[in-house]
């Protein structure tokens, strides 16, 4: 079991590598085109630039502006709240429109996946613009756990085995019989955020306590989640909830 965690961690690891794209632009900036597409189905880019030997990667505001040129309005009080937290707790800064974090040659992969996880955690945070929805999908999980009193913890960070963070949104401790179980959300379910929290899920699992679950929350008032966002998930035994069938899920999180 060890050695086939390890491959798959490893491969995870080989397909990122080979996917990323470099590419100099003046004699500042290094773009990074990464595998990961968000929500416009276009491949997330990221720079990074020399400063004194360490190392600035940043989306260049890139994510916050498409969201305002979307119909997103992130300044109202909720949603900074909101965005602040997802930041906050991978380590990430604001500067204006732009995310970024400071790395050095020994955390640069560390920072540059923990930026890449933020970037993909905000567009899937606000997909659904305040016309269409009245709250946020995180929100309306957090309520949802509060009204039928599943203790649990929010936005909590995890290491893995690759000595990687990952950001879970919840964590409900074991008690008694039953296990730990850890929630994320996905509010726009695709297949590359699935594959993602497959590898967090992956890296995450071996160093948890024995009988850990991952559950990940589908945003399906919209559309249904596409059958190989949900494939991607069940493959590294995560299970995956819709939105809609969430009331069949209480016992096993209330426990």
């Amino acid at each position: 079991m060890i050695e086939e965690v390890r491959q798959l961690v490893h491969g995870y690891a080989d397909w990122l590598r080979d996917k990323s794209v470099l590419r100099e632009i003046g004699s500042d900036y290094v773009e990074i085109t990464t595998p990961f597409l968000n929500r416009h189905n276009d491949y997330t880019q990221i720079y990074v630039q020399r400063l004194n030997g360490s190392f600035l990667i940043t989306d260049g505001g890139e994510t916050i502006e498409d969201l305002r040129m979307c119909g997103c309005d992130i300044e109202t009080k909720k949603r900074k709240d909101l965005l602040f937290t997802t930041l906050n707790g991978l380590g990430i800064h604001r500067n204006g429109d732009a995310l970024y974090v400071k790395a050095t040659k020994e955390n640069f992969s560390l920072r540059k996946h923990n930026l890449i996880q933020a970037l993909l955690a905000v567009n899937d945070l606000f997909y659904l613009a305040a016309p269409v929805v009245a709250n946020l999908f995180l929100e309306d999980v957090a309520a949802w756990l509060q009204l039928h009193e599943i203790r649990h913890t929010p936005n909590v960070k995890l290491s893995g085995k690759s000595g990687f963070d990952h950001n879970f949104d919840f964590v409900i401790p074991s008690y008694r019989d039953a296990p730990e179980r850890l929630i994320k959300t996905m509010n726009n379910p695709k297949r590359d955020f699935s594959e993602l929290i497959a590898f967090s899920w992956v890296d995450t699992k071996e160093v948890r306590p024995l009988n850990s679950r991952l559950y990940v929350f589908l945003n399906d008032i919209e559309k249904p989640p596409a059958e190989s966002s949900l494939d991607a998930l069940r493959n590294y035994d995560i299970r995956p909830i819709s939105w809609s069938q969430r009331e069949g899920i209480i016992s096993e999180l209330a426990a």
